[in-house]
């Protein structure tokens, strides 16, 4: 079992914290009470900060001019600068985050589909975007695991989220604690995660960590922060796991018979055909790097991206489903 890093996770405060929506109400998250045995948040509630108290009246994003203006229809208050001040302040207070986890289209949360009417006191959506919080934190953080409470429902979604959450806080350690020893280590156990991710950035990771030219380690380690980003910016292809399930396999292909690894690929191949799920390919190979005590693949974090407790059980969870990140 992998020892992981503990990631600082800035979460909406009505998110399983406190009674602080518009409404007076908590919002149940099921991720979000799991991950609190794993994860250090950082609650925050954006409209209580900025002063309108719980409960309250809502507030709203509407056209104004052209642009955006936050309002509070029933009393009339333009509270857009006072919002944009805050999340401003906030976010520069905010140190080693390692991922966000925010409310659901909310007007200040929301990081998309936040609803922007005509006018204040009008029903008619004209267009979504982001809430104010929510756009401030991408624009800050583009490269930071970022999901609100709906999408985390999502085990796909969940997946990648959980995965890019863990690996970079394992790394944030290595860059405020650690040296070249410990950077080479990094790399080496996320190997096989890499390669499923962006093979073209692991050979560049790789050409990094090898530090042919002898960089100090501040400038070779936010050279590799870089990439490191890069290649997480978007979920693995299933074609690019499938490398790494039967890269994985040719470590211990002489030692299996005809009738096992007949086995192992008749479920690679209902994976491809999205008829199966990842669990019993990785399964099977998680079985072999126990029984021939493979100490290179026992470490590899591709087998265990985050805790296990955390892992969806779900047999019929295929790759063929929509883009979700568009």
């Amino acid at each position: 079992m992998r020892e992981f890093s503990r990631p600082k996770v800035v979460v909406s405060r009505c998110l399983e914290f406190d009674h602080c929506r518009y409404n007076g109400e908590i919002v149940s998250s099921p991720v979000v009470v799991k991950l609190k045995k794993y994860v250090d948040f950082l609650p925050v509630c954006p409209e209580v900060e900025i002063g309108l108290g719980v409960p309250r009246n809502p507030v709203r994003i509407v056209l104004n001019k052209g642009g955006h203006r936050l309002v509070q229809p029933l009393s009339g208050k333009d509270v857009t600068e006072n919002m944009k001040a805050f999340c401003s302040s906030f976010l520069d207070s905010v140190e080693g985050a390692d991922g966000f986890i925010l409310k659901f289209r909310s007007p200040s949360c929301g990081f998309k589909d936040v609803k922007v009417y005509q006018s204040a006191a009008g029903q008619g959506v004209v267009e979504k975007t982001s809430g104010y919080f929510g756009g401030a934190v991408l624009k800050r953080y583009p490269f930071l695991p970022v999901e609100d409470e709906g999408r985390l429902r999502n085990a796909r979604i969940k997946e990648h989220f959980l995965t890019k959450l863990f690996t970079f806080a394992a790394f944030r350690k290595v860059k405020s604690e650690g040296g070249m020893k410990d950077l080479i280590s990094f790399h080496t156990q996320n190997k096989f995660l890499l390669m499923a991710y962006n093979q073209a950035e692991l050979r560049k990771l790789g050409e990094i960590a090898a530090n042919r030219g002898g960089k100090p380690f501040k400038e070779l380690i936010s050279n590799y922060e870089e990439h490191l980003y890069s290649a997480f910016s978007r979920a693995p292809v299933y074609t690019s796991t499938i490398d790494v399930l039967m890269h994985s396999l040719g470590y211990f292909s002489d030692q299996l018979s005809n009738r096992e690894k007949t086995l192992f690929f008749d479920w690679v191949q209902k994976y491809r055909e999205g008829k199966a799920s990842l669990c019993p390919a990785i399964n099977t190979i998680k079985l072999w790097i126990v029984r021939f005590e493979s100490d290179y693949l026992m470490h590899q974090t591709f087998f265990e991206p985050y805790p296990e407790d955390l892992m969806e059980i779900n047999p019929v969870e295929s790759h063929l489903r929509e883009d979700l990140w568009i």
